[in-house]
């Protein structure tokens, strides 16, 4: 008997979805698809075929998964992809939306600035960085990288570009030139700042001087060891003060 061959439409068992990738990377889109006969891809950028060349390669592996690679990526390669499975029996696809982050260059929004705290308080060196990948920030003092381990220094930033070194407590050994490089595929900026430490002083503050009831400004005065009297010397008039008739009036300021 005649054996009947039987024959399978394309299904698409695995798909991407939309993606976003970086510019100058490698980028690969897989899809795995059945069906009898084989089917045979086709990719299309924007409706239009996509051609293998030196950057576009189509390749097909041992476990039946079909690869789109792009490498590296470009700008022109942002769009819709459609990918078309085709044999006998008629076609499937499926679509998705490549985004492609254009690189930029680190660039500094605010930059390290000189500072200056007492010794045994805690101090922090910020800046803002922003850059396409997200860049890879190094911290030096003095020309020597400071290991993120470092007893009483710890690195921080966030997603919004913020990056800072804390200090915590501050020691007189910590004063020097502080330098932050930031690194991408783009390339690579770095800025300075100068960090001092000042020894804390610590004044002793005059007790107020203390008044006895009952008697003069003159008399308290002289009880702290001050001889005002002395200060004028009535040899040369002796008028100034011996008059009886008079009242001493005793300065404000006194």
């Amino acid at each position: 008997e005649a054996v009947q061959e039987r024959f399978f439409r394309p299904y698409f068992l695995q798909a991407p979805g939309d993606m976003v990738a970086h510019e100058g990377r490698l980028c690969r889109l897989d899809c795995k698809v059945s069906g009898l006969p084989t089917p045979d891809l086709t990719w299309l950028l924007n409706g239009k075929p996509v051609l293998p060349d030196g950057t576009h390669k189509m390749l097909v592996r041992e476990t039946g998964v079909h690869s789109l690679l792009i490498d590296p990526l470009t700008q022109n390669d942002a769009g819709t992809y459609t990918c078309l499975a085709t044999n006998k029996t008629g076609q499937n696809s499926f679509s998705l939306e490549l985004t492609v982050v254009v690189k930029r260059a680190p660039m500094f929004l605010e930059k390290l600035q000189n500072c200056g705290v007492p010794e045994g308080y805690p101090v922090r060196l910020e800046c803002r960085v922003v850059g396409m990948p997200p860049p890879i920030f190094y911290w030096k003092k003095d020309n020597e990288t400071i290991p993120s381990n470092r007893e009483r220094m710890s690195m921080h930033q966030d997603t919004t570009g913020y990056v800072c070194l804390l200090i915590q407590p501050a020691r007189k050994a910590d004063a020097g030139w502080y330098t932050l490089s930031a690194k991408n595929e783009a390339g690579i900026v770095s800025c300075t700042a100068r960090l001092d430490i000042y020894a804390q002083w610590h004044r002793q503050i005059p007790q107020p001087i203390k008044l006895r009831p009952g008697s003069s400004r003159y008399v308290n005065l002289t009880g702290q060891g001050l001889d005002i009297f002395s200060a004028f010397p009535t040899t040369e008039s002796p008028m100034l003060f011996s008059s009886p008739s008079q009242n001493i009036v005793e300065s404000d300021e006194l």
